[in-house]
């Protein structure tokens, strides 16, 4: 008995490896890059990062579409949640994620995994294995840095306040517990009169946390650490607003605006650590296409980390993290 005319004909389909099915479209991919948030400069700098990817991938001939969608705030947990899920839905070939929760966002990031979209984190941690990569700052190194700086110009002396930013950011829990944790091992003549308070993630509730602080401790403090650029906004702020710039009291923050150098240059702010974001959203999007391309790719990516002051900033690679090339 014959196939009927269709049936062979799909049949023959069938027998072509996948492969050559597929070559037709295997220089065209959908990557989704989901940030934090979306009104930090940080997270311009991330989206930065993966245009010059896609414009590297353009020039070699492969097509690469850049889908950029986050939640505004960087502590809407659900939104983030429901972007990821909605990717999944939409079956992009790839997602570059900066989860603002290692916790929350595990389920939707193994459901992606499961659904065959490979995810790459950049940033801050996820508390799973199923990301093809981590690509991020050593965050605990970024804290210790930041204690090495305040901890000199303290001259190994004083009262120091640590204002937080949220529960669950994992880049942020690092960068905290690494300042603490280098203080207390090589500064122990520096006090930390305060270190459970968190900031937020804006620069409204985080002036105002700053403010509560200053309050209390303001005739006592010598030197503070804000480990992100909404904490170190509220507290450029709320120190102004006490009388307490100038090189009262000692700040060191982190985060990557260039609105910062001009606090680095009036003595307002002491020291500023630095990471390279766009380095991040560059090498996400370049991780995606090795992954769908079926080439190896390291587990752990080190993107570096630096500290700005006001005598540095004219070095060109200081000044290129904090406003790099368009």
């Amino acid at each position: 008995m014959r196939f009927p005319y269709r049936w062979a004909f799909f049949a023959l389909i069938l027998a072509v490896p996948l492969p050559l099915l597929r070559a037709a479209d295997e220089q065209n991919y959908t990557i989704a890059v989901i940030p934090m948030g979306t009104t930090h400069e940080y997270w311009k700098l991330i989206h930065e990062g993966a245009l010059k990817a896609q414009a590297e991938f353009k020039a070699q001939g492969v097509k690469v579409d850049i889908i950029w969608k986050g939640p505004l705030r960087e502590d809407d947990r659900d939104q983030q949640v429901q972007v990821v899920e909605n990717f999944i839905g939409r079956r992009v070939s790839g997602m570059v994620l900066a989860p603002l929760d290692y916790r929350a966002l595990v389920a939707p990031v193994e459901q992606a995994a499961a659904a065959g979209i490979p995810v790459a984190i950049v940033d801050s941690g996820l508390n799973s294995k199923v990301p093809v990569s981590y690509i991020a700052t050593d965050n605990h190194a970024g804290g210790q840095l930041a204690a090495r700086r305040l901890g000199e110009l303290l001259h190994g002396k004083g009262n120091v306040i640590l204002l937080r930013v949220q529960v669950g950011s994992g880049s942020c829990e690092a960068r905290e517990a690494g300042f603490l944790e280098e203080l207390a091992a090589k500064f122990p003549g520096i006090k930390v009169i305060s270190s459970n308070q968190h900031g937020g993630a804006t620069r409204d509730t985080a002036m105002a946390a700053s403010q509560n602080l200053l309050n209390r401790f303001g005739t006592q403090v010598n030197g503070i650490f804000a480990p992100n650029e909404s904490t170190l906004a509220g507290m450029l702020l709320a120190l102004n607003n006490a009388g307490l710039s100038g090189g009262k009291v000692q700040l060191v923050g982190f985060a990557n605006s260039p609105s910062f150098a001009a606090a680095l240059k009036r003595n307002d702010l002491h020291g500023l650590i630095l990471q390279d974001p766009v380095k991040m959203g560059y090498l996400g999007v370049k991780t995606i296409v090795q992954v769908l391309r079926g080439e190896k790719v390291p587990a752990v990516v080190d993107t570096g980390v630096y500290l700005a002051t006001a005598e540095n900033l004219t070095d060109p690679n200081i000044a290129g993290l904090l406003k790099p090339p368009q």
